[in-house]
């Protein structure tokens, strides 16, 4: 018969609960798109919206405020004529730059390309 053995899961445990709350921002459809097309620099609405295609105004919109309440993505707004807003990232959001490009290099690598059917 066994003895049990003691493992120490604290370190797993906060581990786990920080990517938790990291897929909580993340983990929503779009951000991370949305954070790598800041990557070049900053961008206006419907530039965003182009370079993304596909995302509704609505979703991005929702995605930019969350972005920018997180202190990923910055807004700024040139009063003009015309006002202009334009978004960017934070030294934060630059920061999570690294993990995406891994991200998407694992995806290339292990996910079956997506369907021309969709």
């Amino acid at each position: 018969m066994r003895s049990a053995q003691h493992v120490d899961t604290g370190a797993c445990e906060r581990s786990d609960e920080a990517l938790a709350r990291a897929f909580t921002l993340l983990g929503k459809r779009w951000t991370g798109v949305v954070l790598g097309s800041l990557r070049p620099g900053p961008a206006g609405f419907r530039e965003l919206a182009r370079a993304i295609g596909g995302v509704s105004d609505s979703v991005l919109s929702d995605r930019l405020v969350e972005l920018t309440e997180s202190g990923l993505v910055s807004r700024t707004v040139d009063p003009g004529p015309p006002v202009a807003v334009s978004y960017a990232l934070t030294e934060h959001g630059e920061a999570l730059i690294p993990a995406l490009t891994h991200l998407a290099e694992w995806a290339q690598s292990h996910l079956p390309p997506p369907s021309d059917s969709g």
